[in-house]
């Protein structure tokens, strides 16, 4: 679903930029979140498991979607949440909220803990403590997500020279390359800091036409700047497509910043994937309204 689409004259060069709104997937579980949970979903309840746990921080695009997809199945949700201090606020996070209302049920853990999650000796307290479970890694990446994640481009967008999308955990670009075609080109945005997601995607990606662009994380993961909140508001007010904060501005940002410095051979047909993650611009709002700075708006 391509819904802007235009041409861009750049250095007597005409470069077509496209997105794929996979944000307007679902109102709750949208972009990545719904690729990565279809097929999770489908096993846990092949297997018989009515419970599932999952790990995420404060205000992770993954806990609510995990909720809000649990509910709808009849499974019981349980989040493993970074950072013990949140315990007593979830009323001020609107993610935790929003999950809590779905029915997940929170373990909030230090962050050394959090660091051991999956060590052996975690996993099996968690057994102990919880009874038999579907575990799903934070951020939802094994190998079903990148199954769903092959599902992104479809035969419509076979023309596009360029994919690009936003990189958390690796797995929405490994189901990208995947199902791209040989003359494609799969660029990934980090939003974090660090080399390291290399090792991760080669874990499940199949092909070799990708490349990183680490130019583009604006201080690492959940972290932005006046810049990135003004680009964010100039593009909503542009092409009425809102962008999240911590995932997708970063990316288009990034490609529209490589046009600009020529990256892009001459009539090269872009398509970026919008990955969703709005609902985490409410509490991204509240952090800066605290910092007193000026907040997304996506007023009409």
């Amino acid at each position: 679903m391509q819904v802007f689409n235009q041409n861009i004259e750049q250095s007597n060069s005409t470069i077509s930029l496209s997105i794929k709104r996979e944000d307007l997937l679902h109102p709750f579980v949208s972009g990545n979140k719904f690729r990565k949970l279809k097929y999770n979903i489908l096993k846990a309840k092949e297997l018989h498991c009515d419970k599932l746990i999952t790990f995420g921080g404060a205000f992770s695009n993954h806990i609510a979607a995990v909720a809000f997809a649990c509910q709808e199945a009849q499974i019981e949700s349980i989040g493993i949440i970074r950072g013990d201090e949140l315990a007593n606020k979830i009323s001020e996070n609107p993610t935790l909220l929003f999950a809590q209302k779905c029915g997940m049920k929170f373990d909030f853990i230090s962050r050394d803990d959090y660091q051991k999650k999956y060590s052996e000796s975690f996993l099996t307290q968690l057994e102990s403590k919880f009874g038999k479970h579907y575990l799903l890694p934070e951020g939802g990446t094994n190998d079903l997500a990148i199954k769903g994640c092959e599902e992104i481009l479809t035969s419509e967008d076979a023309d596009f020279d360029y994919i690009c999308c936003s990189i958390g955990t690796g797995g929405t670009i490994s189901g990208i390359i995947n199902s791209s075609l040989p003359h494609q080109k799969i660029i990934g945005f980090p939003a974090l800091k660090g080399d390291f997601l290399k090792d991760e995607i080669c874990k499940f990606a199949q092909n070799k036409n990708w490349e990183l662009i680490t130019d583009y994380h604006f201080g690492g993961y959940g972290k932005v700047t006046p810049e990135l909140i003004d680009f964010i508001n100039r593009f909503y007010k542009d092409t009425k497509i809102p962008l999240d904060p911590v995932y997708t501005s970063k990316m288009v940002f990034g490609v529209l910043d490589l046009i600009e410095k020529n990256y892009f051979p001459t009539g090269s047909k872009i398509l970026m994937i919008h990955t969703g993650g709005l609902q985490g611009v409410q509490g991204m709002n509240q952090w800066l309204e605290k910092k007193k700075t000026n907040k997304i708006i996506f007023d009409e």
